[in-house]
Protein backbone atom coordinates (compact mmCIF):
# COMPACT_ATOMS: atom_id res chain seq x y z
CA UNK A 1 0.00 0.00 0.00
CA UNK A 2 1.14 3.37 -0.59
CA UNK A 3 2.24 5.63 1.98
CA UNK A 4 3.37 2.67 4.20
CA UNK A 5 7.03 2.65 5.63
CA UNK A 6 9.07 -0.45 4.67
CA UNK A 7 9.89 -2.84 7.31
CA UNK A 8 13.47 -3.11 8.30
CA UNK A 9 15.42 -5.90 8.48
CA UNK A 10 17.20 -7.55 11.67
CA UNK A 11 20.68 -6.05 10.18
CA UNK A 12 19.10 -2.89 9.35
CA UNK A 13 17.73 -2.60 12.44
CA UNK A 14 21.18 -3.39 14.42
CA UNK A 15 22.70 -0.55 12.34
CA UNK A 16 20.21 2.30 13.29
CA UNK A 17 20.67 1.27 16.67
CA UNK A 18 24.47 1.25 15.98
CA UNK A 19 24.02 4.76 14.31
CA UNK A 20 21.89 6.07 17.31
CA UNK A 21 24.27 4.87 19.90
CA UNK A 22 27.28 6.57 18.53
CA UNK A 23 25.35 9.83 17.88
CA UNK A 24 24.55 9.80 21.45
CA UNK A 25 28.14 9.61 22.63
CA UNK A 26 29.53 12.04 20.09
CA UNK A 27 26.89 14.72 21.25
CA UNK A 28 28.31 14.62 24.26
CA UNK A 29 31.78 16.68 25.00
CA UNK A 30 32.35 14.90 28.68
CA UNK A 31 31.36 11.93 26.99
CA UNK A 32 33.82 11.97 24.45
CA UNK A 33 36.48 13.23 27.12
CA UNK A 34 35.92 9.56 28.90
CA UNK A 35 35.57 7.97 25.78
CA UNK A 36 39.64 9.27 25.08
CA UNK A 37 40.72 8.11 28.60
CA UNK A 38 39.21 4.61 28.25
CA UNK A 39 40.90 4.02 24.46
CA UNK A 40 44.14 5.45 25.61
CA UNK A 41 44.83 2.66 28.53
CA UNK A 42 42.79 -0.20 26.14
CA UNK A 43 45.34 0.55 23.08
CA UNK A 44 48.31 0.29 25.60
CA UNK A 45 47.05 -2.27 27.27
CA UNK A 46 46.69 -4.26 23.38
CA UNK A 47 50.14 -2.87 22.63
CA UNK A 48 51.35 -3.50 25.29
CA UNK A 49 54.27 -5.33 23.72
CA UNK A 50 54.90 -2.96 21.52
CA UNK A 51 55.11 0.04 23.77
CA UNK A 52 57.51 -1.47 25.85
CA UNK A 53 60.53 -3.12 25.14
CA UNK A 54 61.34 -4.72 28.66
CA UNK A 55 59.54 -7.72 30.66
CA UNK A 56 57.08 -6.21 33.59
CA UNK A 57 58.54 -10.04 35.46
CA UNK A 58 62.11 -9.18 34.21
CA UNK A 59 64.23 -8.24 37.68
CA UNK A 60 67.29 -6.13 37.16
CA UNK A 61 69.05 -6.07 40.31
CA UNK A 62 71.70 -3.75 38.82
CA UNK A 63 68.47 -1.20 38.23
CA UNK A 64 66.93 -1.01 41.75
CA UNK A 65 64.72 2.18 42.25
CA UNK A 66 66.25 3.96 39.41
CA UNK A 67 64.84 7.56 38.41
CA UNK A 68 62.96 7.78 34.54
CA UNK A 69 65.87 7.75 32.02
CA UNK A 70 66.12 7.24 28.19
CA UNK A 71 66.28 3.53 28.86
CA UNK A 72 63.02 3.29 31.41
CA UNK A 73 61.02 5.97 30.91
CA UNK A 74 59.32 5.75 34.01
CA UNK A 75 61.85 4.17 36.26
CA UNK A 76 62.40 0.76 37.77
CA UNK A 77 60.79 -0.61 41.00
CA UNK A 78 62.66 -1.75 44.16
CA UNK A 79 63.24 -5.25 42.26
CA UNK A 80 64.56 -3.46 39.27
CA UNK A 81 61.44 -4.07 37.32
CA UNK A 82 60.73 -1.59 34.46
CA UNK A 83 57.84 0.51 35.87
CA UNK A 84 56.39 1.68 32.48
CA UNK A 85 56.09 -2.20 31.66
CA UNK A 86 54.35 -2.93 34.63
CA UNK A 87 51.81 -0.02 34.08
CA UNK A 88 51.34 -1.17 30.67
CA UNK A 89 50.66 -5.02 31.37
CA UNK A 90 48.72 -3.88 34.39
CA UNK A 91 46.30 -2.62 32.43
CA UNK A 92 45.54 -5.33 30.24
CA UNK A 93 44.79 -6.74 33.93
CA UNK A 94 42.42 -4.28 34.94
CA UNK A 95 40.56 -3.87 31.73
CA UNK A 96 40.12 -7.57 31.58
CA UNK A 97 38.64 -8.19 35.22
CA UNK A 98 36.44 -5.35 35.08
CA UNK A 99 34.22 -5.92 32.68
CA UNK A 100 34.21 -9.87 33.03
CA UNK A 101 33.41 -8.99 36.70
CA UNK A 102 30.42 -6.59 35.98
CA UNK A 103 29.25 -8.61 33.38
CA UNK A 104 29.22 -11.69 35.87
CA UNK A 105 27.59 -9.11 38.50
CA UNK A 106 24.78 -8.63 35.60
CA UNK A 107 24.17 -11.84 34.43
CA UNK A 108 23.35 -12.83 38.56
CA UNK A 109 21.56 -10.20 39.33
CA UNK A 110 18.96 -10.37 36.07
CA UNK A 111 18.45 -13.99 36.93
CA UNK A 112 17.39 -12.59 40.29
CA UNK A 113 15.25 -9.19 39.62
CA UNK A 114 13.60 -10.50 36.23
CA UNK A 115 11.89 -13.17 38.46
CA UNK A 116 11.54 -11.27 41.19
CA UNK A 117 10.00 -8.61 39.28
CA UNK A 118 7.41 -10.68 36.98
CA UNK A 119 6.19 -12.54 39.60
CA UNK A 120 5.87 -10.93 42.84
CA UNK A 121 4.92 -12.36 45.85
CA UNK A 122 7.00 -14.61 48.16
CA UNK A 123 9.47 -15.12 45.38
CA UNK A 124 9.79 -11.46 45.32
CA UNK A 125 9.79 -11.19 48.98
CA UNK A 126 12.43 -13.99 49.57
CA UNK A 127 14.83 -12.69 47.08
CA UNK A 128 14.56 -8.99 48.12
CA UNK A 129 15.56 -9.83 51.90
CA UNK A 130 18.29 -11.87 50.63
CA UNK A 131 19.52 -9.00 48.64
CA UNK A 132 18.94 -7.31 51.47
CA UNK A 133 21.52 -8.66 53.88
CA UNK A 134 23.92 -8.25 51.33
CA UNK A 135 23.41 -4.64 50.77
CA UNK A 136 23.88 -4.41 54.61
CA UNK A 137 27.70 -5.03 54.11
CA UNK A 138 29.94 -1.89 53.22
CA UNK A 139 30.85 -2.84 49.35
CA UNK A 140 34.44 -3.36 50.00
CA UNK A 141 34.34 -4.73 53.06
CA UNK A 142 32.24 -7.62 51.50
CA UNK A 143 34.67 -7.81 49.18
CA UNK A 144 37.37 -8.44 51.34
CA UNK A 145 35.30 -11.46 53.42
CA UNK A 146 34.33 -13.08 50.62
CA UNK A 147 38.39 -13.13 49.18
CA UNK A 148 39.43 -13.65 52.32
CA UNK A 149 37.46 -16.61 52.74
CA UNK A 150 38.33 -18.18 49.31
CA UNK A 151 41.51 -16.79 48.88
CA UNK A 152 43.02 -14.23 46.38
CA UNK A 153 42.76 -14.52 42.46
CA UNK A 154 41.55 -13.39 39.39
CA UNK A 155 38.55 -16.03 39.44
CA UNK A 156 38.30 -15.04 43.58
CA UNK A 157 38.48 -10.86 42.61
CA UNK A 158 35.64 -11.93 39.84
CA UNK A 159 33.54 -13.55 42.07
CA UNK A 160 33.79 -11.31 44.52
CA UNK A 161 32.51 -8.24 42.81
CA UNK A 162 29.76 -10.28 40.84
CA UNK A 163 28.51 -10.77 44.33
CA UNK A 164 28.86 -7.58 45.66
CA UNK A 165 27.06 -5.72 42.82
CA UNK A 166 24.40 -7.92 41.72
CA UNK A 167 22.13 -6.92 44.64
CA UNK A 168 21.94 -3.28 43.29
CA UNK A 169 21.56 -4.25 39.51
CA UNK A 170 18.75 -6.87 40.52
CA UNK A 171 16.91 -4.47 42.66
CA UNK A 172 16.89 -2.20 39.15
CA UNK A 173 15.89 -4.92 36.92
CA UNK A 174 12.99 -6.22 39.68
CA UNK A 175 11.62 -1.99 39.73
CA UNK A 176 11.73 -2.00 35.49
CA UNK A 177 10.67 -5.31 35.11
CA UNK A 178 7.75 -4.45 37.62
CA UNK A 179 6.99 -1.48 35.52
CA UNK A 180 6.93 -2.97 31.94
CA UNK A 181 4.54 -6.28 33.12
CA UNK A 182 2.14 -3.96 32.72
CA UNK A 183 2.49 -2.94 29.42
CA UNK A 184 0.28 -3.84 26.91
CA UNK A 185 2.49 -5.78 24.61
CA UNK A 186 3.00 -8.12 27.66
CA UNK A 187 -0.53 -8.68 28.11
CA UNK A 188 -0.46 -9.21 23.96
CA UNK A 189 1.97 -11.88 24.33
CA UNK A 190 0.74 -13.49 27.53
CA UNK A 191 -2.54 -13.78 24.93
CA UNK A 192 -0.38 -15.88 22.48
CA UNK A 193 -0.10 -18.05 24.80
CA UNK A 194 3.87 -17.49 25.07
CA UNK A 195 5.85 -18.91 28.18
CA UNK A 196 6.67 -16.70 31.18
CA UNK A 197 10.48 -17.18 30.36
CA UNK A 198 10.13 -16.60 26.64
CA UNK A 199 8.10 -13.48 27.80
CA UNK A 200 10.74 -12.16 30.33
CA UNK A 201 13.59 -12.87 27.79
CA UNK A 202 11.95 -11.35 24.65
CA UNK A 203 9.32 -8.76 25.91
CA UNK A 204 10.66 -7.50 28.78
CA UNK A 205 14.36 -7.63 29.32
CA UNK A 206 14.80 -5.85 25.61
CA UNK A 207 12.83 -2.69 27.18
CA UNK A 208 15.23 -2.48 29.81
CA UNK A 209 18.35 -1.89 28.20
CA UNK A 210 18.52 1.95 27.99
CA UNK A 211 19.22 2.08 31.76
CA UNK A 212 21.17 -1.57 32.31
CA UNK A 213 23.48 -0.07 29.88
CA UNK A 214 23.94 3.21 31.46
CA UNK A 215 24.22 0.88 34.99
CA UNK A 216 26.38 -1.00 33.22
CA UNK A 217 29.14 1.27 32.48
CA UNK A 218 29.09 3.16 35.54
CA UNK A 219 29.89 0.18 37.13
CA UNK A 220 32.63 -0.28 34.99
CA UNK A 221 34.44 2.88 36.92
CA UNK A 222 33.25 1.19 40.23
CA UNK A 223 34.95 -2.11 38.99
CA UNK A 224 38.39 -0.78 38.55
CA UNK A 225 38.56 1.30 41.49
CA UNK A 226 37.89 -2.08 43.65
CA UNK A 227 40.39 -4.09 42.00
CA UNK A 228 43.08 -1.43 42.18
CA UNK A 229 41.52 -1.30 46.30
CA UNK A 230 41.63 -5.15 46.27
CA UNK A 231 45.62 -5.13 44.70
CA UNK A 232 46.57 -2.32 47.59
CA UNK A 233 45.24 -4.87 50.28
CA UNK A 234 46.90 -7.52 48.91
CA UNK A 235 43.54 -9.02 47.91
CA UNK A 236 43.76 -9.02 44.18
CA UNK A 237 45.97 -11.12 41.67
CA UNK A 238 48.87 -12.70 42.87
CA UNK A 239 52.67 -11.48 43.00
CA UNK A 240 54.41 -10.68 40.50
CA UNK A 241 51.86 -10.17 38.13
CA UNK A 242 50.81 -6.70 37.08
CA UNK A 243 48.75 -5.14 39.12
CA UNK A 244 48.32 -1.14 39.71
CA UNK A 245 46.80 -1.70 42.86
CA UNK A 246 49.58 -4.42 44.19
CA UNK A 247 52.40 -2.05 42.60
CA UNK A 248 51.12 1.22 45.23
CA UNK A 249 50.78 -1.41 48.04
CA UNK A 250 54.76 -2.50 46.81
CA UNK A 251 56.10 1.18 46.32
CA UNK A 252 54.37 3.29 49.10
CA UNK A 253 56.52 2.84 52.00
CA UNK A 254 60.00 3.70 49.55
CA UNK A 255 57.99 7.09 48.38
CA UNK A 256 61.04 8.81 50.03
CA UNK A 257 63.19 6.92 47.66
CA UNK A 258 61.53 6.00 44.52
CA UNK A 259 58.03 7.84 44.32
CA UNK A 260 57.88 6.52 40.85
CA UNK A 261 56.10 3.39 40.71
CA UNK A 262 53.19 4.58 43.22
CA UNK A 263 52.79 7.71 41.10
CA UNK A 264 52.36 5.81 37.63
CA UNK A 265 49.95 3.23 39.37
CA UNK A 266 48.08 5.60 40.96
CA UNK A 267 47.82 8.40 38.07
CA UNK A 268 46.90 5.40 35.98
CA UNK A 269 44.14 4.04 38.25
CA UNK A 270 42.76 7.56 38.43
CA UNK A 271 42.54 8.59 34.89
CA UNK A 272 40.77 4.98 33.42
CA UNK A 273 38.37 5.35 36.28
CA UNK A 274 37.64 9.14 35.47
CA UNK A 275 37.45 8.31 31.95
CA UNK A 276 35.28 5.71 32.27
CA UNK A 277 32.99 7.60 35.02
CA UNK A 278 32.96 10.43 32.63
CA UNK A 279 32.10 8.50 30.13
CA UNK A 280 28.96 6.81 31.69
CA UNK A 281 28.41 10.58 32.90
CA UNK A 282 28.22 12.08 29.63
CA UNK A 283 26.18 9.08 27.72
CA UNK A 284 23.28 9.03 30.40
CA UNK A 285 22.91 12.86 30.22
CA UNK A 286 22.64 12.90 26.53
CA UNK A 287 20.73 9.65 26.48
CA UNK A 288 18.42 12.10 29.03
CA UNK A 289 17.80 14.58 26.46
CA UNK A 290 15.76 12.17 23.99
CA UNK A 291 13.16 10.98 26.83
Amino acid sequence: MEGTMPRLTARQRRRHEVREALSVIFASRVAKVGLALVLFWVLIAILAPLVSRYDPLYQDYKSLDMPPSARHILGTDHLGRDVWARVAYGARTILTLGPVSVLAAFVLGIALGLPAGYYGGWLDEAVMRVLDALMAFPTILLYMIIISAVGASAVNVVVAIAIGGAPGIARLVRALTMDIRTREYVAAAKLRGDSDLRIMVREILPNCRGPLIIDFLLRMGYAAFYIGTLGFLGLGLRPPTPDWGAMVQEGHNRMTTNIWPVLSATVAIVSLVIGLNLFADGVREESMRYQ
